[in-house]
Order: C-alpha cells, then sequence, then structure tokens
C-alpha cells in the first residue's frame, strides 16, 4: 500500500460523517427495493430519503399478489446515544407509492416507529438494524399488505 492510500484511509476514518448510502437486504423478503440515502442535520438527527419498489411477490408470502409498488420512502432519526449517524437510534419512517394491479392504479403506502443501533466500520461500512411496529395499506385488499405487522430495518451501506 501506497503512502498517499495509507494516508487517504486515515483522513477518511476521522473525518466526521455526514452521508450514508444503504441498501435494506431484510425487505427484499418482503418483496420491496429500497435504497436510502442519508443526510446528518445535526449531532442527534438524521433525514433519509429513498426509493421505495415492490417489484416482486415475497418468498415468505407476505402481501403476494398480480400488483407492484412504485414510491418513496423518507424518514427521521433521532439518536439517543453517539453521534449522528452512528450510535443507538428511533425512527419515524413512511412510504407512500403509486400501486398497480389489473383494476387499475391506487396509493399505498405504511408508516414505521423503530429503535435500533448503527455502527461504522473502518473508513465508512455501515451496518444498520432495528425492530418496531408498521401500519400497512399497501396494494389491494385480497392480496395486498394491511395492518398492523411487525417492522424491522437493516441497512449495508458506506458513510462519507
Amino acid at each position: 500500500m501506497s503512502v498517499t492510500t495509507i494516508a487517504l484511509t486515515l483522513a477518511l476514518a476521522g473525518t466526521p460523517k455526514q452521508w450514508t448510502v444503504t441498501a435494506d437486504p431484510l425487505t427484499e423478503l418482503l418483496g420491496f427495493v429500497h435504497v436510502q440515502v442519508e443526510r446528518v442535520v445535526s449531532d442527534r438527527h438524521s433525514l433519509y430519503l429513498g426509493p421505495s419498489l415492490k417489484l416482486f411477490n415475497s418468498p415468505l408470502g407476505v402481501g403476494t399478489g398480480p400488483f407492484n409498488g412504485y414510491g418513496l420512502e423518507t424518514g427521521v432519526r433521532g439518536f439517543i446515544t453517539g453521534t449522528a449517524p452512528e450510535g443507538m437510534w428511533i425512527m419515524l419512517r413512511a412510504v407512500l407509492a403509486a400501486v398497480t394491479h389489473a383494476g387499475g392504479v391506487e396509493p399505498g403506502g405504511y408508516g414505521s416507529a423503530l429503535v435500533g443501533y448503527t455502527a461504522i466500520f473502518g473508513p465508512g461500512f455501515v451496518l444498520s438494524g432495528g425492530l418496531g411496529i408498521s401500519y400497512f395499506a399497501y396494494g389491494p385488499k385480497d392480496v395486498g399488505i394491511h395492518g398492523f405487522l411487525p417492522a424491522a430495518h437493516t441497512a449495508l451501506g458506506w458513510a462519507f
């Protein structure tokens, strides 16, 4: 490794992180694909935004049926420990989507409240997880996801 590479790695590791870009692999078990771009707004708070797509049926059999969703996810995290974007947090998130099915297009979405923790390893690898509760109104009544369900959040990505 060159001296320049070592110096850059050390500089990045010591720089306070202001952004994260992550994917949520757990939501893929429900048939959703999420990418979240998070921005620190204070020592204790961050906001995030990203696409929320329901493109395929859940391998777990939840909310399966002939419908897709194209939406936007947004959230806010309040950090109980550490300094944003790392530490224990409380998160509120919401998804609004256009749900398409054989009968047409209808609005759909869900909201969640979760408690979790984000760790940043090395120069910027992000690992995050949380648990809570969600309320879904997503998809046609007979095959969509509706009502209160447990919520989980996982994220893998990079902080910079």
